[in-house]
């Protein structure tokens, strides 16, 4: 039998926002497991009560049975046990609605007694504690709200023996309602089935009739195995509700130390551990209003060299502050009067980020593990920067305050233009000799489009008339229908829809770390210049070429040529960004573009992979191709110029046997020739012919000479 699915109670206490997720899941597994099961309930009553109406009853019941695959349970399996199970009894059910009569007293006892008493146990058990769980939730809250704004002055032990008492008394109810939520699993079988079995059971003792119908073999087999199944899952039931009895005594002796914001005095010390490289858990985060200070209380967690926070109602984290940032720091601090205050400040204190924790312990460790994130990015306080994890991550404090000062303007001459440019470009520190980057490289945030050779805009339109495409649509039929004839041709062709985040020069060409570092270095741009704007657009994958192009309108906002593609790559760590970088022939250089995808990036990457595959091949076919005419024409051309040169000799020696005093036959068509005359002319046949400019390399041109060889051979001759 495959594991049920099980709430941890460990994670009952830290009510994590990823627990509270988990837990709505489970409550609405519940709701609409209570549903089904009243549904079911109201089915079994109309089958007892409605004695002339048991043919139709029936057939409700077993229509309902069927309805159970199509309920969508978020914990159920596709094709489960219980499913097909209960499939085959609605098979069953089919059969039996052709039976007339029922004994009222036996369906109440087997069929609506069991379903009575799991609905009134367990499912109307799990809505009251649910109550119980959210209003003990709410008195935790409001308990650890009133301690946590007690000065330090003002004495705390009656406020901190409330909070243990609030919190001992939230974990209790947690784990009670944990438990039941689990066991509901268990117990779904065992009320699910019963009733149909209690049903069938009370037909076969009734109905003598129906015996070809019901009391089959391989039905007496079926009812053994089901029951044989519940006695399982009931055995299991008991052994998991005793290891969870166990659990939850184990947990409360454990966590006793837990419930105290402030440790008592008679509770023993439990040091701090300065070593931690992450943490994660609740602290009260301060931010100012119009009228004095608000503090809220939020999930912070430390992930990727970031402080991250997250809220109740939140599905992911949000940045708070980047932790790889020079001149970052955590240190105590005293703010409104509270108490385990501790702050994160920047270069300067240009940002100060101010946190409070519940003791001192927790303070402590939050203060060390920032700190140790802090020292593994480069940056120690009172101290340099060692070399090597300086040459990572840049230049100094100074030249980033020198690259800000230069890239903004004053407020009194700022202009709309001035706005939008220090929007669209943002200045990176200075960099090292072995950095990948350039000194003081601009980081472009808007899409350029590309340009003619005199340096005007190409707005190239596709045909056709505007088409909205949806954008949320990843299907490429739309955008493939409406490319030009070269698009059309192509052998390869996909679509995606792509966000731009942003693009900065390189100094190489290639390197799976320097695309990694660039998006590295443009989220982290942005984020500190506030660029929360977006380019979207479709990008069209082809074995042609690459395309941009808005999707309003279908203009083609940039085309890359594939031969200047020369590396791309998805993040290591988020599949939704990726990068490629582009040589720029004209001016020797070398550019990273980074982008955000709602599909995953090894796809996009796969596809420009094939793309540019499919165009290697081409070009080595269309210049072996090419080279093969080449040679023909040149081959053609030589022999051309030896027959030519062969004809003019041939006029020239006629010219000169007319023009000899050589004696002639009486028709003068031959020549009268001695035997030394006939040496002679043979001679020079030979020395003529070895003047002759004829390449041995071509075969044609061979046959060609030994062809006019022999003819000159018979003229002689004759």
């Amino acid at each position: 039998m495959p594991d049920m699915p099980k709430l941890h109670l460990e994670d009952a206490l830290e009510d994590s926002p990823q627990t509270r997720s988990l837990l709505s899941v489970f409550e609405k597994d519940a709701m609409v497991l209570k549903k089904y099961s009243l549904g079911l309930h109201n089915c079994c009553q109309r089958v007892m009560s409605a004695q002339n109406e048991l043919c139709a009853a029936t057939q409700a019941l077993s229509q309902h049975l069927r309805n159970y695959e199509l309920q969508k349970f978020p914990l159920e399996t596709e094709n489960s046990i219980l499913t097909s199970t209960l499939e085959q009894f609605a098979a069953y059910l089919d059969n039996i609605s052709s039976l007339q009569q029922v004994l009222s007293a036996q369906f109440s006892e087997t069929m609506m007694y069991p379903m009575n008493k799991a609905i009134q146990a367990d499912l109307d058990e799990i809505s009251t504690m649910c109550e119980m769980f959210q209003i003990a939730t709410h008195e935790h809250e409001s308990a650890m709200t009133r301690f946590m704004k007690i000065p330090k002055k003002k004495d705390v032990q009656e406020a901190n023996e409330e909070l243990y008492a609030m919190r001992k008394k939230y974990h209790q109810t947690a784990l009670h309602y944990y438990s039941a939520l689990n066991s509901i699993q268990y117990k779904r079988k065992c009320f699910l089935l019963d009733p149909i079995i209690g049903y069938l059971h009370a037909q076969r003792a009734y109905f003598n009739m129906g015996q070809e119908t019901i009391c089959k073999p391989e039905m007496e087999e079926f009812l053994q195995n089901i029951s044989a199944s519940i006695q399982g899952v009931q055995a299991e039931l008991q052994i998991e509700t005793k290891k969870t009895v166990d659990v939850i005594d184990n947990l409360e002796k454990q966590s006793i130390h837990m419930y105290h914001a402030e440790p008592p005095i008679n509770m023993p010390y439990i040091p701090p551990n300065i070593n931690l490289a992450q943490k994660s858990g609740y602290l009260f985060l301060r931010s100012k209003q119009l009228i004095g200070n608000k503090w809220e209380r939020c999930f912070f967690f430390t992930q990727g060299g970031n402080l991250m926070s997250q809220r109740y109602d939140e599905v992911a984290g949000s940045l708070v502050l980047d932790l790889n940032e020079d001149g970052v720091y955590a240190e105590p601090t005293e703010a409104d009067d509270r108490r385990n205050c501790f702050q994160l400040s920047t270069a300067k204190h240009r940002r100060m980020v101010v946190l409070q924790a519940e003791n001192e312990r927790e303070r402590d460790e939050w203060i060390s593990t920032l700190n140790n994130v802090v020292r593994d990015s480069g940056f120690v306080r009172g101290g340099k920067v060692p070399t090597a994890q300086a040459k990572e991550r840049g230049g100094s404090l100074s030249s980033q305050r020198t690259a800000s000062t230069t890239s903004e303007p004053s407020p009194k001459q700022e202009s709309p233009e001035a706005s939008n440019q220090m929007q669209s470009k943002a200045q990176t520190p200075s960099t090292g000799p072995n950095s990948p980057f350039l000194p003081d490289t601009p980081i472009q945030f808007d899409l350029c489009t590309s340009q003619d050779p005199n340096g005007a805009t190409v707005n190239k339109a596709l045909p056709g008339p505007p088409k909205r495409i949806n954008p949320f649509d990843q299907s490429a039929m739309d955008v493939i229908e409406s490319l030009d004839q070269a698009i059309e041709n192509a052998a390869f062709v996909e679509s995606f829809l792509v966000r731009f985040l942003g693009s900065m020069e390189v100094k190489q060409d290639r390197g799976e770390k320097l695309v990694h570092e660039t998006i590295r270095q443009i989220m982290a741009a942005r984020a500190i210049h506030n660029v929360f704007k977006m380019t979207e657009s479709r990008m069209v994958v082809s074995s042609e070429c690459m395309r941009l192009i808005e999707p309003s309108n279908k203009t083609v906002r940039v085309q890359f040529a594939l031969e200047d593609i020369s590396y791309w790559a998805a993040h290591h760590e988020n599949n939704r960004l990726f990068g490629f970088i582009t040589r720029n022939k004209g001016e020797g250089s070398y550019a990273c573009h980074v982008f955000e995808c709602n599909v995953s990036a090894e796809e996009i990457c796969t596809a420009i992979g094939t793309a540019t595959k499919m165009a290697f091949h081409a070009l080595m076919e269309k210049k072996a191709a090419e080279k093969i005419k080449t040679l023909k024409d040149k081959e053609k051309n030589l022999l051309l110029a030896n027959i030519n040169q062969l004809e003019d000799k041939e006029e020239d020696s006629e010219e000169s046997l007319l023009s000899s005093n050589l004696p002639l036959t009486s028709d003068k068509n031959y020549m009268k020739l001695s035997m030394d005359d006939e040496q002679d002319m043979m001679d020079e046949m030979d020395r003529e012919m070895g003047e002759l400019d004829v390449s041995s390399d071509s075969p044609r041109v061979d046959d060609s000479k030994q062809s006019v060889e022999k003819k000159e051979f018979s003229d002689s001759s004759a």
